[in-house]
């Protein structure tokens, strides 16, 4: 299932073009806030399963995040080993670095965002899981069924607010107006070609920036979930963006940053593609 959030209503694609509401397919029982969805996954998916209604055009410059309001929304760094290479740090063994990613920075996948006036800010091109069922303590090997779906995102990065000391502000420096973008859509597990081993790929004004697969991950999806688990009380709805593949600019020498006017591109294999557009 593709579950995509139209004009703020859930909508369930048919194609690449088409979808029907969730609300008025559901006669009211689901929806149409897609958010809210997600509090009640398991019945939603046992009726999405033989649900159909009327379908209606999917624009997709219409779409806003798959999960707008989540609980908690985390960022992980240092999560592929090549990006530990070029970032500089020790490769995390028992947890990766998790920060915060506030609300206030989520938007849809194809968004024109304005850069931090005098900042350095990066791109980091990421997978990005949204949890469909309450997790805490969950047992080894069973965080993938804690998952409603995956998406694509960007954990764009202001890298001068960052890094400044005397202690690194990850979550702030990540966290401005429009830094967390998220679609196009919601992918199920059961619909991705291989939910461990997805190719990324990120383009600026159309040059290859970055490329990678989720399988290059250190703590992979299932694992990450359930270490996460042992501390926080994952809630539905909650997203989590696993980490980014080498090929970051600020690392570059020179350095390569995101300017006004550019176009940033984000596909993953079998979910799809966003776009952001940058404004100074």
């Amino acid at each position: 299932m593709r579950l995509a959030n139209l004009d703020g209503r859930a909508v369930i694609l048919t194609t690449d073009t088409t979808a029907f509401d969730v609300a008025d397919a559901s006669e009211g029982r689901f929806g149409p806030d897609i958010q809210g969805i997600y509090d009640d996954w398991d019945d939603f998916t046992a009726w999405a399963g033989t649900a159909s209604s009327a379908e209606i055009a999917l624009e997709q410059g219409r779409l806003g995040p798959v999960s707008p309001r989540p609980l908690q929304s985390l960022g992980i760094g240092l999560n592929y080993a090549d990006h530990v290479t070029e970032s500089g740090f020790g490769r995390p063994e028992k947890l990766p670095p998790v920060f915060p990613k506030f609300q206030s920075s989520i938007v849809g996948p194809y968004e024109t965002v304005a850069l931090v006036p005098g900042g350095r800010t990066d791109w980091e091109a990421e997978l990005v899981i949204v949890i469909g069922r309450t997790a805490h303590s969950i047992a080894e090997g069973s965080g993938w069924d804690y998952v409603a779906g995956a998406t694509v995102g960007q954990d764009l990065s202001e890298r001068a607010t960052q890094l400044e000391g005397p202690a690194p502000q990850f979550g702030l420096g990540k966290s401005f107006p429009g830094y967390s973008p998220q679609g196009p859509w919601l992918v199920t597990p059961d619909e991705l070609p291989d939910r461990d081993d997805l190719g990324i790929t990120g383009t600026l004004d159309g040059e290859v920036v970055q490329t990678g697969r989720t399988s290059q991950m250190i703590f992979p999806v299932g694992v990450l979930i359930e270490k996460l688990s042992q501390i926080l009380v994952l809630q539905p709805g909650d997203v989590i963006y696993t980490g980014t593949p080498s090929g970051v600019g600020f690392t570059r020498e020179p350095e390569w940053l995101i300017q006004p006017g550019q176009t940033l591109v984000t596909t993953i294999e079998g979910i799809g593609t966003i776009r952001q557009t940058f404004t100074g």
